[in-house]
């Protein structure tokens, strides 16, 4: 929520019903826009009901990469699709984000090692933030069980 204070364009993979993207909305300013999508039509639905009062947000169903045409945003959250966890590519931040720019993912286990592991091999998705060019991250733990990835785009200038 209070990353969203700061951010004029939000955008969110995996609306799930709402309840993510109601914590984005609660912290937004008039003027702000966010778009979340969601694969599944039933929660789509159930999304969309949620919001039909607020103009300020919009609940497409599509792939995560449906993102694109809504880019770029200065708060991005990838909960569903674009983390690259499954194997897939991973978001191109430099097309989805400002420079500026926060991304959030989370459901990570927290790293106790470097390399930091998943399912015992080197868990390439979180090492492709950590690591990537032009992004700053940092991993937050959050429980015992749970940690936050946060990113920065940098400024080309810098």
């Amino acid at each position: 929520m209070a990353l969203a204070a700061g951010a004029e364009r939000i955008g969110e993979s995996g609306t799930g019903c709402g309840v993510g993207l109601a914590w984005l909305a609660s912290g937004m300013r008039p003027s702000a826009r966010a778009v979340s999508v969601e694969r599944e039509a039933a929660r789509v639905a159930v999304a969309t009901e949620l919001f039909a009062d607020d103009p300020r947000v919009s609940v497409e169903q599509a792939e995560w990469t449906r993102l694109h045409d809504f880019a770029p945003f200065d708060l991005l959250v990838l909960d569903g699709g674009g983390q690259g966890k499954d194997g897939s590519p991973p978001a191109d931040p430099t097309r989805l984000l400002n420079p500026g720019g926060i991304l959030v993912m989370d459901d990570f286990a927290p790293a106790t090692a470097w390399p930091p592991l998943h399912a015992g091999r080197p868990d390439a998705a979180r090492i492709h933030w950590l690591q990537h060019p032009e992004l700053r991250t940092i991993e937050i733990p959050l429980a015992p069980d749970a940690a936050t990835l946060v990113c920065v785009r940098r400024h080309p200038e810098r």
